[in-house]
């Protein structure tokens, strides 16, 4: 008897399905792609949810529809109308073409299609009604035009699959992340997202990109947004970059589409990042929204299951230019404004969106000189090292006193022994701020009471992460509350952390912990507590005076491992005298 068998169909079908079909945001995501292929200006997609899960996804929209015939067609694995034979591949304009998406749904799933084709004479439309991979029903009904798929049921015959998703919120951050990004990248088409009968996200037919961005992540972010652009012989850039300023911990808010398609790339974020040089600390990213038109003869989307990925011909030439363009936009603007003074303000229509108020002179204007501190500045640097006194403990530190510090980042001191030590101010907090963090949450030290709740108005993939996430928030000291939609407010955080006066500090702490990083980690406790301890430490640039500067490295020889902040970096780092003289050939 052969080893070597065909597999039955039934089988073959949900192999495919383990191919395109992973999570519900896979089937949100083939259901709207379909229908930005069909023509379709409208687009709603329906959420059901229950304590366990998502119960149901259902795409509408008002695209050219199907004939009865073509609706049956549809389920067959590998019927397309994407495209006829293999010399279309290379001149994909579509974003599904495969042929998998409804069949292979279709065998782990209950699927019910309602269409009608647009413009022609038929007065109803057709039902078909499919279930693990089998046509069950097929009827007429009356429908408008175009199409409306639901998918109830998911995994119902696969429960080893279903038992491997993730917690509700996150699979819901996950639909939502997917119907974000086509929006973006598809700003002639009006998308509306209800879940559970409360609409959660909606974006205007052909409003511009930027009342997209702002639809989405708020007027603040988009008025601040600098246009960029650039254009070779075979690639076309368009979109919207932050100011240094405005930045993240993860690149997961550089979004970039390449012919209409939501695509990830590493490379095109590096370059993006490249783009901004020394303008960001080197562990964070900018916001980016990238609109990239290329020769499709350039671009391979056929190298992976869900299409999310591409493959690039002359890959090196089209990061370069990229990074380029990146530069150039950045170049061309005052960055010690709050807000770019170009028309970009002018280009945001959507209501609502106040003027930016006047800003304050540049640097050039001040004739400020760099390293130069402020009362302010100085200010909260004493706040920030007094919440992190401690006494009694034993200093593991060799005995040092600081003569200065270098780029208002490195404290310089000298030991008894001529010893030249470097101290990195950021780093040595860090650690400072991380012990006492740890040691408050291990014996429940509570929080602190903000005298101004901060309020955080979330885009909703990360309002549904954020939602998952309030009971780790709760755990690390941190109180959040949610009203009102997609909104939450932030009413204490850690002890340690003391009165936090800038509730930017907050909205960073919360973007941190909500990235996959943070929720994925093996202690999710011990990722809030790094995290806090980050945002509350002393930062790089921040000018201290002697005093200050002794007091830290005080407090970083009170601590139990002073050598290493908690991600393992250096922060002093030791020249004895016989190394200086070998360096300078005494």
């Amino acid at each position: 008897m052969t080893k070597i068998r065909v597999l039955d169909p039934e089988t073959v079908n949900q192999i495919a399905a383990g191919e395109v079909v992973e999570r519900p945001a896979s089937v949100a995501k083939e259901l709207l792609e379909n229908a930005i292929d069909a023509d379709a200006t409208s687009i709603l997609l329906e959420i059901t949810s229950d304590m366990t899960g998502i119960t149901k996804i259902r795409v509408t929209d008002n695209g050219e529809g199907m004939t009865a015939e073509e609706a049956v067609l549809a389920f067959h694995p590998h019927a397309t109308s994407k495209i006829r034979d293999i010399a279309d591949l290379s001149e994909i304009r579509t974003l599904g073409f495969r042929g998998e998406a409804l069949a292979s749904i279709a065998a782990v799933a209950e699927v019910t299609l309602v269409t009608r084709p647009r413009g022609g004479d038929a007065l109803a439309g057709t039902r078909i009604v499919v279930r693990g991979g089998e046509v069950v029903e097929k009827s007429e009904v009356g429908a408008p035009e175009g199409t409306t798929v639901a998918v109830e049921r998911l995994f119902y015959n696969t429960p080893a699959r279903r038992k491997f998703l993730k917690s509700r919120n996150t699979e819901l951050a996950h639909v939502y992340a997917v119907a974000e990004s086509l929006a973006l990248a598809h700003g002639e088409v009006a998308f509306r997202v209800v879940q559970n009968g409360k609409e959660r996200m909606a974006t205007q037919r052909s409003g511009g990109a930027l009342n997209t961005i702002a639809g989405l992540y708020g007027a603040e972010l988009a008025r601040s947004l600098i246009p960029v652009e650039g254009r070779l012989p075979f690639i076309r850039i368009g979109g919207y970059i932050s100011r240094p300023s405005e930045n993240r911990g993860t690149p997961s808010q550089i979004s970039v589409s390449i012919n209409g398609r939501s695509i990830s790339s590493r490379q095109i974020a590096a370059a993006v990042r490249e783009g901004y040089g020394t303008l960001l600390p080197k562990d964070r990213y900018p916001v980016a929204f990238l609109d990239l038109a290329i020769d499709t003869d350039l671009v391979d989307v056929n190298v992976h299951p869900t299409k999310r990925e591409v493959r690039l011909s002359r890959e090196r030439e089209i990061t370069g230019a990229i990074a380029a363009a990146v530069n150039e936009a950045l170049s061309r603007h005052d960055l010690a404004r709050e807000t770019p003074a170009e028309p970009v303000q002018q280009q945001i229509t959507l209501e609502g969106i106040e003027p930016a108020p006047p800003s304050p002179p540049s640097v050039a204007e001040a004739g400020a000189q760099p390293y130069t501190a402020d009362h302010r500045s100085l200010t909260l640097s004493d706040k920030q090292l007094r919440r992190t006194e401690t006494e009694g403990r034993e200093n593991l530190l060799p005995a040092m006193e600081p003569i200065g510090q270098v780029a208002a980042t490195y404290i310089v001191a000298e030991g008894t022994d001529g010893t030249l030590y470097l101290v990195d101010q950021h780093a040595a907090h860090e650690r400072v701020l991380y012990d006492q963090v740890a040691e408050q949450r291990n014996r429940d030290a509570g929080s602190q009471e903000l005298i101004m709740p901060v309020v955080l108005s979330l885009p909703p993939k990360e309002a549904a992460a954020l939602r998952d996430a309030i009971p780790l928030l709760a755990d690390g000291g941190f109180v959040v509350e949610e009203f009102g939609r997609d909104t939450f407010a932030v009413r204490a955080v850690p002890t340690a952390l003391g009165a936090v006066e800038d509730p930017a500090t907050v909205r960073e702490m919360i973007a941190d912990l909500l990235h996959d990083e943070a929720k994925t980690a093996p202690d999710r406790r011990e990722a809030v507590t790094c995290i806090v301890a980050c945002r509350g430490a002393v930062k790089a640039g921040a000018i201290l005076t002697p005093e200050q500067q002794k007091r830290l490295i005080t407090q970083l020889a009170r601590t139990k491992t002073p050598w290493t902040c908690p991600h393992g970096r250096p922060t002093v780092v030791a020249f004895d005298k016989r190394k200086l003289d070998g360096l300078f050939k005494r």
